[in-house]
């Protein structure tokens, strides 16, 4: 899946990427500097302002960090199978495994609600950079991250008066370079319409994972509603199930979650040596206790599927990056690259002010004292991976404390912009599974003893004089797993939390002043030198080589450009096309490789030569999972859901040569529509019929 990108680069292809202006087919664009021109000249496509609003209104981002599209008049939105797993596995149950097998909902009644889960569309993007940077003037550490905080949370409540059906976002771009508001609409009734299940839309599994080609279905549909009733979306993206070709432009319209091109020699380090080792490791234990957990009995191993997925393709993420960052040849396309733009500051200090001094260094001594505090920081404050009592217990303590001071007062992701959706992650109805927290608790605290010491200040505040095993079993008992609980100790606030004697509460609680103070130290070390230090990186850069280029991925809307295109392998010629007959010569009748019946039921009504799944050139990463493709009219012709093995290096940077984005064609789709899943009103509605 899309979350795991990485692969090393060339030293040419380094260097250009990253100092120059961007090579053929690079660029995650934002939708305010696209390079209409340029896509012009190479592929004779006029990408016009009209067209640019066209897709911008259809484009949606998902709170689960993902990407889809509107496809319809009635608020049909695609999006990949795997960006809705969640939802299927909260809303199935030991009798109906809608994660493995799929959901399809033959009626509206049917279309169930996902629990957590909130659409936006980008509506406007505004610049406040002067407003951002001039806050904060000769602060530093703790009290410049704090000023920052508070104007973002001012400007964001500026823009945003109604938080019912909007949201605002202060978004940090070129590592401070720029600050825009992004303004969006919001839909928080989310509903699932039809999901494949993970058989189809991951066959294959991890064998074929980041490989080509490919024969996935990773496509799904959710519903946008409002007050009850779908929401009215005239300006949609259509549909177009014609069989694409090679060498046709294609765009990709999404929100690639996070890059880190433009990163110094110094952080890059820091990732090698410390923080993605301790993460990998981390997963891959945690991944064997799960497997030992599913192991003992058939309902363990379904109610820690969707955790086990997850953290199978995060493993991969980390992974990846390491292997990258571990390659002598990258790191040193990565000096030269950053020595390029030292050796320009000279002849560029009269644009940089006499105050811009060796922003460089001072990011290298911030990466000593983040490592000073990484692992207290990350086993109390960053907390346990999964676990949804801690997550629930931690939002609703500091909730309460947070609510009780101004907007512009509080920590980052309490302030008036951001609680709404807060709370409906809080709030919203789905499973709790006690066995499956105890295992993920007894794991974050056995590791905080192992790597803090039992003789720690932190590790004896989190565990007192339990162990990890009897202290999980007591905290994975706690009635947070009752929506209503969690209720009336939000609506309750502080008064609430303090009276609670519910024990994951209490202990949250307990620790929440340490964690807090390690917030404080980081921004105080890190966070704050870091973002003074960035901004002048950030000039310089604009300085030497002009504002005509793309920021690092945010999560927030971007616009990649290229064309359907296989690669060479080794010598060896890799079409940018797979067809449904692949797929019968590649299921083998055993796991991964094995169909779903109901593809085996119908194979004889399938036509072989429908295009399956697309290879293109698109600069995309984790976060595109269920994008458009769409072609140059700005019809949507398939859904992007992976990459192939080299594009494992695009959180680093992007290779022409070798870089693919996979997609699961609308071909596919529709014909899987009518003649796999019998759900012929979907495929209706999608040909507008």
């Amino acid at each position: 899946m899309m979350h795991l990108f990485l692969r090393t680069l060339t030293a040419t292809t380094a260097i250009a990427a990253f100092a120059a202006p961007a090579l053929a087919d690079e660029g995650m664009w934002t939708f305010d500097n696209f390079p209409s021109a340029k896509v012009r000249a190479a592929y004779g496509v006029d990408v016009t302002p009209a067209w640019l609003d066209h897709v911008r209104n259809s484009a949606v981002r998902l709170s689960t960090g993902c990407s889809a599209s509107v496809v319809s008049a009635e608020a049909l939105v695609l999006t990949n199978n795997h960006c809705v797993a969640g939802c299927a596995q909260d809303l199935s149950s030991t009798a109906n495994d809608y994660y493995t097998h799929g959901y399809v909902a033959d009626r509206r009644q049917k279309e169930a609600k996902c629990p957590g889960m909130q659409a936006e569309i980008l509506t406007s993007i505004s610049d406040v950079t002067p407003r951002v940077t001039a806050t904060g003037k000769g602060l530093t550490g703790d009290a410049l991250v704090r000023a920052r905080t508070a104007v973002s949370s001012t400007i964001e409540k500026e823009g945003c008066t109604d938080t019912a059906t909007t949201r605002c976002q202060v978004v940090n771009l070129y590592h401070g370079g720029q600050y825009k508001l992004y303004k969006y609409r919001k839909y928080s009734d989310v509903r699932l319409v039809l999901s494949p299940g993970v058989q189809t839309a991951f066959f294959g599994g991890d064998p074929d994972n980041f490989n080509f080609p490919r024969y996935d279905l990773d496509s799904a549909f959710v519903r946008l509603y409002e007050d009850g009733a779908p929401v009215a979306a005239p300006d949609h993206l259509r549909w177009n199930a014609t069989t694409p070709v090679a060498g046709q432009p294609v765009f990709v319209a999404g929100n690639p979650g996070g890059t880190d091109r433009q990163l110094t020699i110094a952080q890059l380090e820091t990732q090698r040596d410390l923080t993605l080792p301790v993460t990998a490791l981390q997963y891959s234990e945690l991944r064997g206790r799960l497997i030992r957990f599913g192991e003992q009995s058939a309902e363990n191993r379904r109610i820690a599927q969707d955790e086990m997925f997850g953290l199978e393709n995060s493993y991969k993420v980390f992974y990846g990056r390491l292997m990258a960052l571990n390659d002598p040849a990258f790191l040193a396309t990565k000096r030269a690259e950053e020595a390029a733009l030292k050796a320009r500051i000279p002849a560029l200090r009269s644009k940089l002010g006499p105050n811009f001094g060796d922003p460089w260094q001072t990011i290298a001594k911030a990466q000593g004292e983040l490592r000073s505090i990484y692992l207290a920081r990350r086993q109390v404050e960053t907390g346990p991976t999964g676990s949804d009592l801690f997550r629930y217990a931690r939002a609703l303590v500091r909730a309460a404390a947070e609510r009780d001071k101004p907007s512009a007062e509080r920590l980052p992701g309490y302030s008036d912009s951001a609680l709404p959706l807060l709370q409906k992650t809080v709030l919203d109805v789905k499973p709790i599974h006690p066995e499956l927290e105890q295992q993920l608790l007894e794991f974050w605290l056995s590791k905080t003893r192992e790597y803090l010491g039992a003789d720690d200040a932190d590790t004896k505040l989190l565990l007192g004089r339990d162990s990890p095993e009897s202290l999980s079993a007591r905290l994975a008992r706690s009635r947070l797993g009752d929506p209503a609980y969690r209720k009336a100790l939000w609506d309750g606030g502080s008064a609430a939390i303090r009276a609670s004697d519910d024990p994951m509460i209490r202990f949250v609680a307990r620790i929440d002043p340490e964690a807090r103070r390690l917030i404080t130290a980081y921004n105080e070390k890190v966070e704050g030198p870091i973002t003074d230090a960035a901004e002048k990186i950030a000039r310089a850069r604009f300085a030497a080589y002009g504002t005509n280029t793309y920021p690092d991925a945010t999560f927030t809307l971007r616009l990649s450009y290229g064309k359907i295109a296989g690669w060479n392998e080794r010598g060896t010629a890799v079409p940018p096309l797979t067809y449904t007959r692949g797929l019968w010569e590649r299921a083998t009748g055993e796991d991964p490789f094995k169909l779903d019946d109901r593809w085996l039921a119908a194979r004889n009504t399938l036509n072989p030569n429908t295009v399956f799944n697309i290879s293109t050139t698109n600069d995309i990463i984790g976060g595109n999972s269920g994008s458009p493709l769409i072609n140059a009219r700005g019809e949507v012709i398939g859904a992007v859901f992976d990459g192939n093995i080299h594009s494992l290096g695009g959180d680093y940077g992007y290779d022409p040569a070798l870089n693919r984005g996979v997609a699961v064609s609308a071909a596919a789709v529709s014909e899987a529509l009518r003649k796999v899943y019998r759900a012929p009103a979907v495929a209706d509605e999608l040909e507008a019929r």
